[in-house]
């Protein structure tokens, strides 16, 4: 008689044309048997052979709904496996998770590319950095960093310039020679437009225009914070909110780092390999390829986690939807390049056109092999591009949005047993460890008065 391990094995096998039964039955020892199914996938298989696992579901004699968890999770992302590792760990409790797509890791997924051997993200680069200590402490369980900070370049009138702005970038595109930082900030102030009442008193911004024009003047926002926005959201500055530039620093010194979060650093065997550990625990149930919206009638759960969309969520209702930008990656490899395509990992191409007049219809290039010193004989990139089609990933604020994000907030909090995680459910940007410290704060919040002294205090426990 065989196993379940054994019959996912063979379902796997199958499908996907052989693989050493010792090297998948290693995989799946880590952990539950759907987890462990996608870690063996994740692992063996080579990018060209992938295909969802609804074939190794289908082999399992145990139907996953027929069991009742403690909590169902909608999403296989940072905001979902914090919430399902936590749980596990810290209360014993067994989570369902339920994942769209193919994979789990959300936007964070990353893989080794099958033609350079060089590791890259499905979704656009992610650069981890926090000043919070819990979110620090919290992340080294999972794996080793290696410290980074990151920097970036804009191509501006043919020269590479470091983004954010810097004393550099002011002296390369203006042909000026300012030396010291007190330099800088008087060329800043002969630069800015600061917004007024109509008494002539200083306001505060009230769109991201206004942000730009007071903290760099017009200059710099015509050449890049102007044409930049409109290529990324579809929108002028002037249409959004002051937040959506406001998360942009203005340098007055020569630093060219992108972040200045006390913590910068890159998982020393990507990302994909950290959601592969939080979910290791035998309490812990993945289903990927699997819509919740499909399944959500079959569920048995105590408590449900829901991180996508909050108008998805609530499509029933006939209200308008949130509106969110998604992103498109056009992949190119480049054979025979020992050396690099550009001079940083990540170039951002801000103007419409470029110097000799052809439209730049692209945001940024990713070239993941400046990434921990990556080694390959060949070299990959990839072209962003900013669209209204796809996955969404930004929310796009603006009063309008903000306004309906609150009718379906006031509903989401009618929700009796749900709790929505995450930014697509919370219709705000979050960083990477913005995303960990929400769902390890609504995890305290859930959790509260079921451990001795505080769930914050728990977490710090090491794992046995």
């Amino acid at each position: 008689m065989t196993t379940p391990k054994q019959r996912i094995f063979q379902a796997y096998t199958s499908a996907n044309g052989g693989i050493t039964k010792s090297s998948f039955l290693k995989a799946a020892a880590l952990g539950g048997i759907f987890a462990s199914a996608w870690i063996a996938y994740i692992n063996l298989v080579p990018d060209a052979m992938r295909v969802n696992l609804s074939h190794v579901r289908t082999a399992l004699s145990d139907d996953p709904f027929s069991i009742r968890y403690d909590n169902c999770i909608v999403g296989a992302g940072l905001s979902g496996s914090v919430i399902a590792e936590n749980y596990a760990r810290l209360l014993g409790q067994t989570s369902l998770i339920i994942e769209k797509r193919d994979h789990i890791g959300g936007n964070c997924f990353d893989y080794i590319d099958d033609d350079t051997g060089i590791r890259v993200s499905l979704y656009g680069a992610h650069l981890f950095h926090t000043k919070h200590e819990r979110v620090w402490e919290y992340v080294q369980r999972f794996t080793d960093w290696v410290p980074y900070e990151h920097k970036v370049l804009g191509l501006v009138n043919g020269k590479y310039v470091p983004i954010p702005v810097t004393i550099d970038t002011v002296n390369a595109l203006f042909d000026l020679n300012i030396q010291s930082t007190e330099e800088m900030d008087e060329w800043l102030k002969n630069e800015q437009i600061i917004p007024v009442d109509k008494d002539g008193n200083p306001r505060e911004p009230e769109n991201s225009e206004e942000v730009a024009l007071m903290r760099v003047g017009q200059r710099l926002y015509d050449l890049i914070f102007k044409p930049y926005t409109k290529k990324q959201w579809d929108k002028y500055p002037a249409e959004l909110g002051p937040e959506v530039l406001s998360r942009i620093p203005v340098r007055n010194n020569h630093d060219g780092r992108y972040f200045s979060d006390p913590h910068q650093a890159l998982p020393k065997n990507g990302y994909t390999a950290i959601f592969e550990k939080m979910l290791s625990d035998p309490k812990i149930t993945v289903l990927t390829s699997t819509d919740f919206f499909e399944v959500r009638d079959k569920l048995q759960c105590n408590r449900l986690y829901y991180t996508g969309p909050i108008d998805t969520y609530f499509a029933d209702l006939g209200w308008p939807k949130l509106e969110y930008r998604s992103l498109s990656f056009e992949r190119v490899v480049q054979k025979d390049t020992p050396g690099y395509f550009q001079p940083a990992s990540v170039v951002n191409h801000p103007q419409a056109q470029n110097m000799d007049g052809e439209d730049v219809d692209f945001t940024r290039i990713v070239e993941y092999k400046h990434l921990l010193n990556q080694t390959s004989d060949h070299t990959i990139y990839f072209i962003e591009r900013s669209t209204d089609e796809g996955d969404p990933y930004y929310p796009v604020p603006n009063q309008e949005n903000q306004d309906l994000f609150q009718k379906y907030k006031e509903m989401a909090e009618k929700e009796e047993g749900v709790s929505f995680v995450g930014r697509l459910a919370n219709y705000k940007y979050f960083n990477m460890d913005d995303a960990i410290l929400n769902a390890l704060e609504l995890f305290d919040e859930d959790t509260a008065g079921m451990f001795g002294n505080t769930a914050e205090e728990a977490s710090a426990v090491e794992p046995e």
